[in-house]
Order: structure tokens, then C-alpha cells, then sequence
């Protein structure tokens, strides 16, 4: 075998394995970009916005969960239950009532950071006419009258009114929830 055959052949071999390797970067460069650019997206961060809402995800649904519980605590009938003392005069008991509701909101003004402005205003202005109805109540009883005659005149009032602000509001609140998912 004599040199130029072998450079030929070697020549034709090289030419066939440059041509083959060409063909198959056209072929392959599409699935490899594609791969590259999966494994790019799964390695880079998330967007910062939503890994941010879902670390505050559970501090709003404690806030709403706080919510509940404020406005089932200053419910009058559960209200009244909680607090009420045997003996206990009017002016006592419409004092330990509205301690305890400015005491309630006071413990759970910073929930207002993590809820609707809406739902917060309509929180606050339970609480304010809860308030007003226990002064109102107290206010049309003679200063002698017991505690019994307060929970009694304020039960009625409730008893009153068609649709329970209290229900309402959880109502409210629920709808918020439901609106986050």
C-alpha cells in the first residue's frame, strides 16, 4: 500500500466523520438548547413577588383565624357567659364588658396588617358598636339594677335585630379566606 492511497482513504474518512458530526449538531442542537435552557429555569430562583406571598400566606390566614375568634369573643352571648359574676351591679359589669372588648381589639389590632382594609373596618366597627350597645344598655337602667337586668336588656336587644352582625361578619371574614386560594 503506497502513501497516497493511505492519505486518500484517510482523507475520505475524515471528510465522512466531519460530515456526520455537522449533520448531527444540525439535528441535535434544538433538544439541546431546549434541555440547557429546562435546566436553567429549574436551577434560577424562583420570582421573588410569589415566594413572598407564599411566606405570607400563613400569617394572613393566622390573622384571619385571630378575626374569628375576636368576633365570637365579644359576641354578647358568649361575652356575657365568659364575664358575668353573680351579684355583680350594672356599672361593674358594663365596666368588665368594655375592658374586656377594648382588652380583645388591643390584643389583636396588629392582625390588621395581614387582612383587607374592608374586612378590618368592618371588624373595628363591630367592636365599636358593641361598645355603644353595652353603654347604650347600661345607660337606660337605674344605677341600682343588677348585672343580670345589663345581660338581660342587652340579650333582648340582640334578640331584636334580623340579621346578627356577629354571624355577619364571620361571614365576611370566610369570604376573604376564600378568596386567597
Amino acid at each position: 500500500m503506497n502513501i497516497q492511497n493511505f492519505l486518500t482513504e484517510v482523507a475520505i474518512l475524515a471528510t465522512g466523520g466531519i460530515i456526520t458530526v455537522v449533520a448531527g449538531y444540525y439535528l441535535f442542537i434544538n433538544d439541546l438548547r431546549k434541555y440547557l435552557v429546562s435546566k436553567s429555569v429549574e436551577t434560577k430562583p424562583s420570582d421573588p413577588k410569589r415566594n413572598e406571598q407564599l411566606q405570607i400566606l400563613p400569617l394572613r390566614l393566622q390573622a384571619y383565624e385571630r378575626l374569628v375568634v375576636f368576633v365570637d369573643r365579644i359576641s354578647p352571648s358568649n361575652l356575657l357567659i365568659r364575664v358575668h359574676q353573680p351579684g355583680i351591679s350594672v356599672v361593674d359589669l358594663q365596666s368588665v364588658l368594655l375592658n374586656e372588648i377594648k382588652s380583645e381589639y388591643q390584643h389583636n389590632i396588629a392582625q390588621q396588617l395581614y387582612v383587607s382594609a374592608s374586612t378590618w373596618e368592618v371588624v373595628r366597627k363591630l367592636k365599636d358598636d358593641t361598645l355603644a350597645m353595652i353603654s347604650n344598655a347600661a345607660r337606660g337602667l337605674p344605677t341600682e339594677a343588677e348585672g343580670v337586668d345589663l345581660s338581660r336588656k342587652i340579650l333582648q336587644h340582640m334578640a331584636g335585630i334580623a340579621d346578627n352582625p356577629y354571624d355577619l361578619t364571620l361571614d365576611l371574614i370566610k369570604k376573604d379566606i376564600h378568596l386567597l386560594f
